[in-house]
């Protein structure tokens, strides 16, 4: 089960069942990922990158593995509190300042390059 992940879909006959779909690392392209990413990558970059993933993989695996039943779930390893300053408002950049800094602008509005193909 060399580079093996599983993808969990909800099964439409039951809103409490799972099944597993597998999927290997040669099945998930690196170059098509950083295609969408916009990342140009050469030949050595692409199987350096698809040789990693494999083992990231790998590894995933081997967390599953693991019995996990009574552990309980928890988003971070040590306590995390609220240390964010009160919500008051307070003076921003005058919008002149603001589109000083932006490349381009038009009617008091920061233009911006369309990313979308």
């Amino acid at each position: 089960m060399r580079g093996l992940n599983r993808i969990k879909l909800l099964d439409k006959s039951s809103a409490n069942s799972y099944q597993y779909l597998r999927m290997s690392s040669p099945n998930l392209d690196v170059r098509d990922v950083a295609r969408l990413a916009r990342i140009e990558l050469t030949d050595e970059e692409a199987s350096t990158f698809q040789s990693q993933l494999g083992r990231v993989l790998e590894y995933v695996e081997q967390l599953r593995a693991l019995d996990v039943t009574n552990v309980e779930p928890t988003a971070h390893a040590n306590p995390v509190f609220n240390v964010l300053r009160e919500d008051v408002v307070r003076p921003g950049l005058a919008r002149e300042t603001a589109l000083a800094n932006a490349p381009h602008s038009a009617n008091n509005l920061v233009v911006v390059t369309k990313v979308i193909e």
